[in-house]
């Protein structure tokens, strides 16, 4: 799974799942910089490691092995769980995993080097792990 090295801080403050600042587009991360072809998100959510490599798997395995695949997204932002059946209180939970807040319209995967019919198959794949719809673009 995808986690930081070194942190700044080992655990952040909550902040907000359904915020304004979620619901509002994203401005960067919009275009294809990479690949011919990517997954760009069209709703919002918190991306965990597990969904990025899940969707990841899926990408490599179905788009070949001539297809080069970059991840554009990174989880930087601790989540925090505290163990079952503990009570309230005593403290925030323990790091659980790292995640990635995913605003609309940030591309999320790109792919180059595969058929087009190769790699929208498997860009569709990809995009049946992720928690929010998305769409598959292209250089034009």
């Amino acid at each position: 799974m995808l986690a930081p090295k070194k942190t700044a801080h080992r655990k952040w403050q909550t902040g907000r799942r359904r915020g304004n600042r979620l619901v509002r587009p994203e401005t960067r991360g919009l275009t294809l910089a990479f690949g011919s072809y990517g997954l760009k998100s069209m709703g919002q959510a918190r991306l965990t490691s597990n969904q990025i490599e899940a969707a990841r798997r899926a990408l490599s395995r179905a788009s070949g092995k001539s297809a080069k695949i970059w991840i554009r997204v990174f989880p930087d932002r601790p989540r925090t769980q505290k163990a079952a059946e503990v009570g309230m209180g005593s403290g925030k939970g323990d790091v659980a995993g790292y995640v990635f807040d995913v605003r609309p319209g940030r591309v999320i995967f790109e792919v180059d080097g595969a058929p087009e019919s190769m790699a929208r198959e498997a860009l569709r794949k990809a995009g049946k792990k992720l928690p929010f719809k998305v769409r598959i673009i292209d250089r034009s």
